[in-house]
């Protein structure tokens, strides 16, 4: 089998696959520890005390999802969750202990009990990134990095391989299964918490092969951002422990939108700093008092680290932030082994849409998903050699050819950023999606789907992922988790007077 990635979830389905009996290459665009694993701050949520039940994380879940979550699929994300966060830990992850040795345990917004687990204080991802690179390293699995997805390579609709650039040159890497673990496609927003490899490369893939996509129109965006220089997510943990959002006159408004104030669902608290008129920001000058420098620089030591860097002390002035785009609930439509529509070709983690999330993932459940649906598309690549294609059932149409803006500006991967951003971004509205699908028909039909190097490449999957999320938010009409209409007409910004090309 080939997997292509090498997040938490790619890394998982790769040495599940390779206990079970597989010979299994793995294949990454950038380095092996250039993913969204790495930079995961909140950490991993999972049931590990007699305090906490599954049925309080599944009934979170499944809030947080805003009632569109797969109930099947939560259920195995909260049940199998302990077992798949035991094997990290069993695998040499860090996870912080208190004195005693016991695991430490936070609490983030949406959850009804503290139960999300760190390393490190907030570099979490990346003690997990590391353990399991450790592991892949002692392993017999083939890795081959900086090799760009092409495609999926298809014989009678059966995933046979994949096509990738390699140095300039096409190689294909010919498999009995192919497992999709690219991530998601923040990178379609100008503010992204994402890596810049997370260009819907995987999702575009399965596009054009023929896969069903869902949930595209739901697409997360973190609260707090920072709002100074380069993007840089500040933990949800942070408001876990206590700190708060203030607006310009140094009001804590996060109470007008929801009863759990800066802990709601993140979609709520990402809205509310958004209607704001001012600036906004995060105040965790009372935390840890009265060494509040010494909490903060221990409990979120990367955060501090980073803060410092740029010339701000959070322990005595709060810091601007401002929402971004984070994490897509939706993507390639699998079953629950992460089967897609096309007959052995599998799809995990962000690049999936399980129905785990619904319409708003609940904070710390990615990692989790990574772990748990990994494994278990490691154990389906195995039992299902040999055996009928059990797929998911096809899924909605894909986008339909749209009429195209004749005024539409250049294309460029800035110019496709601020139309995602100011028509599909935080609020949606007929007038603003109709725009962008004709501007994005436009570019469309201008020959960017013909690419010649690797950034042109991802501007055409960024370019055939929006498309996908805008079509899926027009067909949406009524608002639910992170997708709101507004439903009146906006004032449509004045487009400069150019060919699309």
């Amino acid at each position: 089998m080939v997997v292509v990635g090498s997040g938490i979830a790619g890394l998982t389905a790769a040495l599940r696959a390779e206990r079970n009996g597989a010979e299994v290459t793995l294949v990454t665009k950038g380095d092996l520890d250039e993913t969204a694993t790495r930079s995961a701050q909140g950490g991993i949520a999972g049931v590990l005390t007699a305090s906490d039940t599954t049925a309080a994380h599944l009934a979170d879940t499944l809030t947080a999802g805003a009632g569109l979550a797969d109930p099947a699929a939560a259920r195995i994300l909260v049940e199998e969750g302990p077992a798949r966060i035991r094997d990290l830990i069993d695998a040499g992850v860090p996870f912080d202990r208190d004195d005693d040795g016991n695991l430490r345990r936070g609490l983030e917004g949406a959850h009804s009990h503290p139960r999300i687990l760190h390393a490190g204080g907030d570099a979490t991802g990346a003690a997990i990134e590391r353990t399991l690179l450790d592991v892949l390293e002692r392993s017999t699995v083939t890795v081959l990095e900086h090799a760009f997805l092409l495609d999926v390579v298809l014989v009678d609709g059966h995933a046979v391989g994949v096509e990738v650039l390699v140095s300039g040159a096409r190689r294909t890497i010919t498999a009995d299964a192919v497992v999709l673990a690219t991530g998601g496609a923040g990178r379609l927003y100008p503010h992204t918490t994402n890596p810049a490899v997370a260009t819907g490369d995987g999702i575009a893939a399965a596009l054009r092969a023929g896969a069903a996509v869902a949930d595209l129109e739901f697409v997360q965006f973190h609260p707090t951002v920072l709002a100074v220089g380069t993007p840089f997510l500040i933990s949800e943990a942070v408001r876990g422990e206590g700190a708060v959002l203030r607006d310009s006159e140094g009001r804590r408004f996060a109470l007008d939108a929801h009863p759990d104030g800066e802990l709601a669902p993140r979609d709520i608290v990402a809205r509310a700093i958004a209607e704001q008129d001012g600036p906004v920001v995060l105040d965790a000058t009372g935390l840890g008092a009265p060494d509040t420098a010494a909490f903060l620089a221990a409990r979120f030591p990367t955060i501090d680290a980073v803060l410092r860097s740029r010339g701000l002390d959070w322990s005595r002035e709060p810091v601007p932030v401002t929402p971004a785009a984070h994490y897509m609930m939706g993507g390639v439509s699998t079953d629950l082994a992460g089967r897609t529509t096309v007959p052995r070709l599998y799809a995990v983690g962000e690049t999936a849409r399980t129905g785990v999330h619904g319409a708003n993932r609940l904070a710390s459940n990615s990692l989790l998903e990574g772990a748990v649906f990994g494994a278990r598309v490691g154990d389906a690549v195995i039992a299902d050699a040999g055996t009928a294609w059990a797929g998911p059932a096809a899924g909605t149409p894909l986008a339909a050819v749209e009429p195209s803006a004749p005024d539409a500006p250049p294309f460029t991967r800035a110019a496709l950023q601020q139309l995602m951003w100011n028509h599909a971004g935080l609020v949606r509205d007929e007038s603003g999606l109709a725009r962008a699908t004709a501007v994005l028909a436009a570019w469309s039909h201008c020959g960017t789907d013909r690419p010649v190097d690797v950034a042109a490449r991802e501007d055409a999957n960024l370019l055939r992922v929006a498309v996908e999320v805008v079509a899926a938010a027009r067909r949406r009409r009524g608002s639910v988790g992170a997708h709101v209409r507004r439903d009146e007409t906006p004032s449509v910004p004045e487009m400069q007077e150019a060919t699309a090309c």
